[in-house]
């Protein structure tokens, strides 16, 4: 599959300049990228979407403190992560119903949020082909079937791959020791 290239240099130092074509030819370059971007980080379509949009916002609005024109790539990938993140955060706050009728102390909630970014920034930083599986399967709630036929998996392939992604986020957060290592003997196959 051939990858969508980023625009380029000249076309982004134009729009940081303020040119208003070049910035509209910039947005419009940039969005299929985006769109991968986000459709790999975010837990559903629907976020992607969202981030996708969130983020070409940022670069209509913000192109002019880009440092360097050849870092648009990273600095759009940055933008795409900090969005699904914050989604993905208030998507799991927004289901956590309060203890016994009680909102959480404010020392609670802060807790609550940073877990929430360290697990989701692992799960950012897993491979994409594990991500996927993880997201669809622990997040999504979808059925192991259900996985393996969107991926086009065996469900044995599914299975492994879910199986790496869980004890990679585990060692991330520090639950265990590293995945590669010898002797991990955790029971946990779904």
């Amino acid at each position: 599959m051939a990858e969508a290239s980023w625009p380029g240099e000249v076309l982004v130092a134009a729009a940081q300049r303020g040119d208003v074509d070049a910035i509209t030819a910039l947005v419009s370059g940039s969005h299929p990228n985006v769109r991968r971007f986000a459709r790999s980080l975010c837990a559903t379509p629907e976020d992607a979407e969202d981030a996708a949009q969130e983020a070409l916002i940022i670069l209509y609005r913000k192109i002019g403190t880009l440092r360097a024109s050849g870092a648009l790539a990273s600095w759009m990938f940055r933008i795409v992560r900090n969005e699904c993140l914050r989604r993905a955060r208030t998507a799991a706050r927004d289901r956590t119903p309060p203890r016994d009728g009680f909102l959480p102390s404010a020392e609670e909630e802060v807790l609550q949020r940073l877990e929430a970014g360290r697990v989701a920034a692992a799960v950012a930083a897993l491979p994409a082909d594990q991500r996927r599986v993880l997201v669809m399967r622990d997040i999504q709630g979808l059925s192991g079937r259900m996985v393996a036929d969107a991926l086009g998996l065996s469900t044995a392939a599914m299975k492994s791959r879910l199986h790496r992604a869980r004890a990679a986020v585990r060692h991330l957060l520090g639950a265990e020791p590293d995945p590669t290592a010898e002797g991990n003997a955790d029971g946990d196959r779904t």
